[in-house]
């Protein structure tokens, strides 16, 4: 009897944990999103990696979270049925995780971007040879700059802000 009370409770807890899984609600990346983007940071960054562990650090922290190109394993596994013999328990609806936290005041003044520009041009500043890709933090912001393909930033001698090229 205890054996066949712990393989209905470990089905149930499969099937619970499928559902959940399979409900847990995720935006979609919106159209002027880059491709692989995972998240949208609080700044209007994007975010491209895989975990939200870390995501947006720097940022100002996560806004929106959207749907990783890789779908969870839960998910992909086929969901266990509990037995028929037993009766089934009425699932509890999920309720969505919600979190606030209080945002960090910035020092700074929230620049505005110089005119002009947009995707598929990088913010070349002419100062120190760095240049920053569309929907970062720096684009259109520094004090000394210029819009301009990536390939002409390159040709021009500058580099990419922390090393990570836009395409």
């Amino acid at each position: 009897m205890k054996t066949l009370f712990r393989s209905m409770l470990a089905v149930s807890a499969l099937a619970l944990t499928a559902m959940i899984t399979s409900q847990a609600g995720v935006a979609q990346a919106p159209a002027g999103a880059p491709a692989g983007s995972t998240g949208l940071c609080n700044d209007g960054s994007y975010w491209t990696g895989a975990s939200k562990s870390g995501a947006c650090r720097g940022h100002k922290g996560v806004k929106t979270w959207y749907a990783s190109a890789a779908a969870p394993a839960a998910a992909a596994a086929p969901a266990a049925t509990p037995a028929p013999s037993a009766p089934a328990a009425p699932a509890a609806a999920p309720t969505p995780k919600t979190t606030t936290t209080a945002s960090k005041t910035s020092t700074a003044a929230t620049k505005t971007a110089a005119p002009g520009g947009g995707p598929g041009m990088v913010w070349l500043n002419t100062s120190t040879k760095v240049y920053h890709c569309y929907g970062t933090k720096y684009y259109g912001t520094t004090k000394a700059g210029a819009y301009m393909s990536e390939a002409d930033a390159k040709a021009k001698g500058a580099h990419a802000d922390a090393g990570k090229p836009c395409s």
